[in-house]
């Protein structure tokens, strides 16, 4: 669960400092920087994973080459900057498995990571650039400071006992200098307390990125809480597909497995096979339909067909009066919703999860049932955690005022362009701001607050723009004979469940 970070030179991300609660909604207008607060944190968690290069291809053009890694880096007029930096504070499942398949328990689960990287050619490529690490630190929390950076609502001798837990004395990575050089030592957790040590100028990647045994539990368990965030681009084409037998399990980012992960969800108590008349499966699959019903009250249930013969399984719908629609004609607003109702009752699926723009093909009136679920698929804050409560969290990306409107204030950051020095120079990035008289704004009082109204505002012009040029582009295609094909309004329905799209 990613707590607070901080981010400055990456894209237009400068000096920004932001603290996430379990749900948190993130507005603004169109084009000033929403989106690269998402990929701030999706570098986070490939730099986690993949070498330095890979991961900076991760979040540009979709990863696609070539690409100039310098793009990465804030600009100012033909400038860029020289280092971006990053830090986060996270808490860590308390167990967990390493790639050996032996189980790994945490020292400590409250983290802050801090990474700074800078740009450099590279000969070998001088077209794409390359990445140095300049600095990497993973030290602990304190526990008895946990209350001064956990500062939004929660119950403390419940939720926060069970989720913050451990003792620490020294940090797990750190970096150094050994002469002139400059290391990054990785401390094994344990009795011997054993150091390795790297030169940091020629490193690929992070050295987190390399621990996969339980001999560094810790970080083991704070990597894989990095991998685990992810951006969730729902494609209704990819949640409609029916899976084989032998597919994985697990909602993938796009949707994918579904018909899949919910056969086994169903049945995660049963080593037998497929029977219409297994009670806990049809009773899970109720619960879900349940909750498909707050969208459409047409649903009566749901189900997995299992084709023996094609060794599929494909998710099917059935409405009151006893018809059947396999998934592949559902609308979009309907996929999605589903999507993200399995993923709510799937406890495997931890970490943080980023949504953009969920409310698109969701009827206006369904909006209040969207924002329920999602609120539902993050952590309780009042309870322990545990199987039926995972340490999960939801950032929501939306600039529809109907969204806006109905989130709590103190699940709103307002995201808007603003203008500093910094060394002499007019900078020109992106700022978080939130309302007043919320948790943000009593840990951090200095900041300028955003009033509601002055905020739908903002959102209801932008709206207005993106109209008014919509239109004219369609006028200006149609004039010069071009073929027009629509394209979806975050605020219009899409059809009823039972329209093919």
């Amino acid at each position: 669960m990613l707590t607070r970070l901080k981010v400055s030179g990456f894209k237009n991300l400068v000096d920004v400092d932001v603290r996430f609660g379990p749900f948190t909604c993130v507005t603004g207008p169109n084009g000033v920087g929403k989106s690269n607060l998402f990929d701030a944190i999706r570098f986070l968690s490939a730099l986690a994973g993949e070498t330095l290069v890979n991961a900076a291809l991760s979040v540009c053009a979709g990863g696609k080459r070539p690409f100039d890694i310098s793009s990465l880096f804030y600009r100012i007029g033909d400038r860029s900057a020289q280092e971006m930096s990053f830090e986060a504070e996270m808490i860590i499942p308390g167990e967990g498995i390493d790639d050996l398949g032996q189980k790994a328990k945490a020292g400590i689960t409250f983290l802050r990571y801090t990474v700074v990287l800078a740009y450099r050619m590279d000969k070998v490529r001088p077209s794409l650039g390359s990445l140095e690490l300049v600095r990497e630190d993973l030290d602990y929390i304190k526990l008895g400071e946990a209350w001064r950076h956990l500062r939004f609502p929660h119950k403390a001798g419940t939720w926060r006992r069970s989720a913050i837990q451990g003792k620490r004395t020294s940090p797990l990575i750190f970096t150094g200098f050994q002469g002139k050089n400059r290391i990054i030592k990785l401390i094994q957790e344990g009795g011997g307390r054993k150091t390795n040590a790297v030169s940091a100028s020629a490193l690929p990647r992070t050295v987190l990125s390399t621990v996969n045994t339980i001999e560094n539990p810790t970080a083991l368990l704070a990597r894989r809480e990095m991998q685990s965030w992810q951006l969730l681009p729902l494609q209704p084409s990819s949640i409609h597909t029916s899976d084989g037998f032998t597919a994985p399990e697990g909602l993938g980012p796009d949707g994918f497995h579904l018909a899949k992960t919910l056969y086994c969800l169903a049945h995660s108590d049963k080593n037998t096979s497929y029977a219409c008349g297994d009670k806990d499966a049809v009773r899970f699959y109720d619960k879900i339909a349940a909750r498909l019903s707050e969208l459409m009250n047409v649903v009566y249930s749901i189900r997995i067909d299992r084709n023996e013969h094609c060794r599929l399984l494909t998710v099917e719908l059935i409405d009151g009066n006893g018809t059947v629609y396999p998934a592949h004609s559902l609308s979009h607003g309907t996929l999605r919703f589903l999507a993200l109702a399995v993923l709510e009752s799937d406890p495997k699926a931890g970490g943080l999860i980023c949504v953009e723009e969920s409310e698109n093909s969701i009827y206006p009136e369904r909006i209040p049932a969207l924002l329920q679920l999602l609120q539902g698929i993050a952590t309780d804050v009042k309870s322990r955690i545990g199987p039926g409560n995972p340490l999960r969290q939801v950032i929501a990306n939306t600039h529809s005022p109907a969204i806006v409107n109905m989130v709590p204030d103190d699940s709103l950051l307002f995201a808007e362009s603003a203008e500093t020095f910094k060394e002499g120079l007019k900078i020109k990035g992106v700022c978080f701001r939130w309302l007043p008289d919320t948790w943000r704004q009593r840990a951090a009082p200095d900041v300028n607050t955003v009033t509601r109204h002055r905020l739908l505002d903002h959102l209801v012009s932008s709206v207005a723009e993106y109209r008014d040029s919509s239109r004219q582009t369609i006028k200006s295609r149609r004039k010069r004979g071009e073929e027009i094909t629509s394209h979806p309004d975050p605020q219009l329905p899409l059809p009823s469940f039972s329209d093919v799209e």
